[in-house]
């Protein structure tokens, strides 16, 4: 069974590895979820996709200079998750139009 997961994100980058970390750990959530704002994913995964994604996030961040947050928003979701503004996520509960 799978939720949804909300992942957000700051990492430092005043220096040129804190710009790879930046880049490291959007490439992960990119792999996973989709954007909705610049630091901040919404996932759909089961328990060990997000056990892997959890663990791939702390390999990569610096726990003394970045900020790591994982929130699972619990079922029904459209109870907890309210959409303003011109982006809107795409639900793949739904068929998938291209």
């Amino acid at each position: 069974m799978s939720f949804l997961v909300i992942v957000c994100y700051d990492v430092t980058t005043e220096t040129r590895e804190g710009r790879r970390r930046l880049r490291r750990v959007a490439r992960i959530c990119e792999g996973v979820g989709q954007r909705v704002q610049k630091s901040v994913f919404e996932c759909r995964v089961d328990s060990a996709r997000y056990e892997e994604l959890e663990r791939r996030l702390l390999a990569e961040i610096e726990s003394n200079e970045d900020c790591l947050r994982l929130y699972r928003i619990t079922e029904p979701v459209h109870l907890h998750v309210k959409e303003y503004g011109r982006f809107k996520a795409t639900d793949f509960e739904q068929p998938l139009v291209i």
